[in-house]
Order: C-alpha cells, then structure tokens, then sequence
C-alpha cells in the first residue's frame, strides 16, 4: 500500500512545471559546454543529467521536471559526444567537430567534471550524477574518483571503452549509493559489471511489467515500465535523502 500511495502521488506531478534556462560553462581543455539550468532553490542539490552517444541534453527535457519536484536542482548538459533528440541538437558536440577535438566516448569525462565544478558556485551540496548508456559508465568511473560526488544513477552501463579502459576494474569498491536500471536482455551482464561494488551500496532494478528500454528512455512515458521504474527511482532518492 505504501509503494502504491507513493507513485500515485508522484504521478500527480505537472511535468511543465518547471524553470529551465540554456547556459555554458567551459570544459578543462576550454570546449565551450550547452546545458539546460532546472533551478529550484539555493539550498537544494544538484542531479547532473547526461545522454546517451547518439543524443543531446534533449533526453532529459521529460525526466528533469520530475526530479525538480523532488526538490533537486538539474543540469542537464551536452556532452561533445552526441547529436539529436528530441528535437535539440547538441551544440557542445557540434562545437568540438568544429574545432578538431577528440570526440571519442571516454572524452567526455572531461564534460561531467565541468558540470560538477560549475554547479559548485551555486552550493557545496554533493552532486547526483545521472548517466545514460556510456555516460551512466562514465558516471560511476567519475564517482569513485570525486569527492563531491554523493550518488549516481545509472541507466544501462556497460563496458564503452575497450581495450583502453575497463569500467569493471576502475569501479570496484566504489563506496556511494548507486541505482542501476537495466533492460531484461542487459541483467546479467549488468550484475557482473557491478559484481565489484558491495551489496549495501548498489540497487539494480530490472523491469517486471515489460522488457525495458536502453538508457534513460526507460523513463520515459513511451516506456511500458515508465511508472515502475520511475517509482523504483523514487524509493532511491528517499532513501538517500535520510
């Protein structure tokens, strides 16, 4: 009865209630970074939202209103990595082709320590970092190695990177609560990536009302888990705000 009175009311959330604002911020090689600002409040901490290869900040024009009412701030940012979706294009990836710069997926790490460093001016709160696909990989490589780092969330990680890197090995240990949401066909493979990370810290959520979708998608609500999994992800970050 608890889990259901808590999606009925997170249900009940008016998605174009929100304050969005395009910003920049520059990267440490000095790659200009697009990003779109959902603020709330001063005191509120951030969830850094970040897509998938082939996307933009636009994969998360549905999901970061939501996590506004939940009282956190958003950055959803273009990595150099991507193009399209849903009608946005990614400005910073167009940028890097413009000026010759490397746009392999690992690159990117560059581009989520930016946005943990330009939130920073707002508060010193932790930041949540959300990642899609190989940014969900990057997420976790990055949370193992920062300290304002408090959580991450992770839809659909894998191994992007071979045979330079190897996520498995890099995130053993890690010790910061972290949600995985996997598809049915990525499960077990998505518990051998994690195998190295304790029990105590990690969720794995699996779809039971549908196959699920890769990424960040599995929240939208063309997803048939969409209201699943977005209450899994609500028991997360309550869990995680005590």
């Amino acid at each position: 009865m608890r889990a259901l009175f808590l999606i009925m009311i997170f249900l009940q959330i008016e998605l174009n209630c929100h304050a969005q604002e395009k910003i920049s911020f520059f990267a440490a090689d000095s790659l200009k970074i697009t990003a779109d600002l959902y603020f709330k409040d001063y005191s509120c901490p951030f969830i850094l939202l970040f897509h998938q290869s082939d996307a933009s900040r636009g994969e998360f024009i549905e999901i970061a209103p939501r996590l506004l009412k939940l009282n956190y701030n958003c950055l959803a940012v273009d990595l150099r990595v991507g193009e399209k979706i849903n009608y946005i294009l990614n400005e910073t990836s167009e940028r890097a082709k413009a000026i010759n710069l490397p746009q392999n997926l690992i690159d990117a790490k560059k581009d989520i320590e930016a946005a943990i460093k330009y939130v920073s001016k707002f508060n010193k709160n932790s930041v949540i970092l959300f990642g899609s696909s190989f940014s969900a990989s990057l997420c976790l490589i990055t949370a193992k190695e920062n300290s304002n780092v408090k959580a991450v969330v992770a839809f659909s990680p894998g191994e992007f990177f071979r045979p330079e890197v190897i996520v498995k090995d890099l995130i053993e240990g890690l010790n910061k609560p972290v949600f995985v949401s996997s598809t049915d066909l990525e499960y077990e493979y998505i518990l051998q990536l994690m195998s190295g990370i304790s029990e105590k810290y990690k969720t794995i959520y699996k779809p039971k009302s549908g196959k699920g979708v890769h990424g960040a998608k599995e929240l939208w609500k063309t997803s048939e888990s969409s209201d699943e999994c977005w209450l899994e992800l609500l028991l997360f970050f309550k869990k995680i705000r005590n």
